[in-house]
């Protein structure tokens, strides 16, 4: 079965556990994720089986929309409340300085990842590393922060929402926040609420064809030879230009790549639906 749907993860359990549950209930063996969600958060989760996970990455999925509540004062080596290690009472402080804050992280942001995340070093995962209480050097990663802003302010805890770039941390964002108000902060709650355009619409399946981040292209030669996988001329699309394309074939697609050299398939008969 190719299918690509957004599911909606609770929190408490791990993107694996809910992809593995969607498994056992429509009854695939192939099946994958796009962008994993930490075990406490919650929320949208792209999912495709049999090969439709090769789309992933030309969705529209950018930006991301999150919603957090971050604990002013806590601290957690995991920067949510995984690990709480400890909590410093702190005078409440102004809205208006949290807004001034928020504004001010606004644009491209430069920050180190956490320590427990996904980020590979040395073929590991750093969460692997931070558990067996190992010291590693992390490289700082660079962001773009579309739109921050405070939803709620009831003292320690601050909720904000973000609309970030791909391969951002939230979690990271909050230390950020906490650090800047001079105090220690760890996430209480997480809440993706969109990937790009996608929603949670109760697992209905995506219209492929206006799910892709990328340019529709037109080739004016026959449906057979692209259907056949034969070599394509440049002259014969309606845009030339080099770039990436998708090509409607009416019960499929096909993803191209328009080069200097010529034209090459990246993917070809994708269904469609």
């Amino acid at each position: 079965m190719n299918r690509l749907f957004v599911a909606y993860k609770p929190s408490g359990i791990s993107s694996n556990q809910l992809l593995g549950q969607l498994k056992r209930r429509y009854k695939v063996k192939k099946a994958g994720y796009s962008g994993t969600l930490d075990p406490f958060a919650k929320g949208v989760l792209i999912i495709a089986f049999g090969n439709h996970g090769r789309l992933f990455r030309f969705l529209n999925k950018t930006p991301k929309r999150y919603r957090a509540t971050l604990w002013l004062g806590a601290y957690s080596p995991t920067l949510d409340i995984e690990k709480i290690e400890t909590i410093n009472e702190m005078q409440p402080v102004a809205v208006e300085q949290i807004d001034s804050i928020l504004s001010s992280l606004e644009g491209e942001l430069t920050y180190l990842p956490p320590k427990y995340s996904a980020k590979r070093i040395e073929g590991r995962r750093a969460y692997e590393f931070a558990r067996e209480g190992k010291e590693v050097d992390l490289n700082e990663i660079t962001s773009f922060i579309y739109d921050l802003r405070l939803i709620h302010y009831c003292h320690p805890f601050v909720t904000f929402e973000a609309s970030v770039s791909e391969g951002s941390y939230i979690r990271s964002l909050g230390e950020i926040i906490a650090n800047r108000l001079g105090c220690n902060g760890a996430l209480t709650a997480l809440e993706r609420l969109n990937e790009g355009q996608f929603i949670f619409e109760n697992e209905k399946e995506l219209d492929i064809k206006t799910s892709l981040a990328l340019p529709k292209n037109r080739y004016n030669g026959t449906l057979q030879t692209i259907l056949l996988g034969q070599p394509l001329l440049r002259e014969d699309f309606d845009i030339q230009e080099e770039g990436t394309y998708w090509i409607d074939n009416g019960d499929t697609i096909s993803i191209l790549e328009i080069t200097p050299e010529g034209v090459r398939y990246i993917l070809n008969k994708v269904e469609a639906c």
